[in-house]
């Protein structure tokens, strides 16, 4: 199924605009940043980020790695407009401290510890020292977590993240911790539905890699993650990381 038709052109007309709003929140926060030369998307899905971060800025060189082989296709398709990008599949290959600006959107919250860890000094290495990283995960506690569910049963009740009994647990705070795990490739690691996912743990995971220097949501800024569906935390390598 192509990237698109789960994202932008989901047949949810709400989920299409959120998807779009996601872009805009994520672009928002990139045109923050210190003119970046080199922006990375980690992740990238489809390229759209890439594609819309190029209307804003021109000049940078764009760096896109996506380890699906299917989604990148998309990006490059996506992105014959914009010449100054650089597709990846083996994240190995992108060269250690060139990156200014990296985003990873919607991915973190698929990986289990072990990959999130790996995923996170993999960062760290790709970025400059003083470089800044936006990392955006769902918010699937609380409120958020009853409407997500609420849709997600109307789709495909009784299904992991549409249980009453997780969804009732991802409301109250406590969400579960059996979540169904299989891989994408051999040996890593992966969580397909996004519920069991906690952003409060998440977060306290960062600050040991990063410093923390923003925290907002989508698709609006407030109330914050008490009622919105996505949270953005916006993060800087400390200048003595080690490469």
């Amino acid at each position: 199924m192509p990237y698109s038709d789960i994202t932008f052109q989901d047949k949810n007309p709400v989920k299409r605009w959120l998807q779009q709003r996601r872009m805009v929140s994520a672009t928002r926060l990139g045109k923050q940043s210190r003119q970046p030369a080199v922006i990375c998307d980690y992740g990238a899905g489809n390229g759209e980020l890439c594609k819309q971060l190029a209307e804003h800025l021109p000049e940078a060189k764009f760096i896109c790695y996506e380890p699906s082989p299917v989604f990148l296709e998309e990006a490059k398709e996506n992105l014959k407009a914009v010449p100054n990008t650089e597709f990846y599949q083996d994240i190995r290959q992108i060269p250690q401290e060139t990156v200014d600006l990296l985003f990873c959107l919607e991915v973190f919250e698929h990986l289990p510890e072990k990959e999130t860890h790996e995923a996170l000094q993999t960062i760290s290495k790709l970025l400059k020292p003083g470089g800044e990283v936006v990392i955006g995960v769902p918010v699937e506690v609380g409120i958020p977590a009853l409407y997500k569910g609420i849709f997600r049963m109307t789709r495909r009740f009784g299904a992991y993240d549409a249980s009453p009994k997780n969804v009732f647990l991802s409301v109250i705070g406590s969400p579960p911790q059996d979540r169904p795990r299989g891989e994408i490739e051999a040996g890593f690691g992966y969580h397909f539905p996004h519920t069991g996912f906690d952003y409060r743990e998440f977060s306290k995971t960062l600050v040991g890699y990063f410093d923390l220097k923003k925290v907002s949501t989508s698709p609006f800024h407030a109330p914050g993650t008490l009622l919105m569906p996505e949270v953005y935390f916006s993060l800087e390598k400390p200048d003595n990381a080690a490469a």
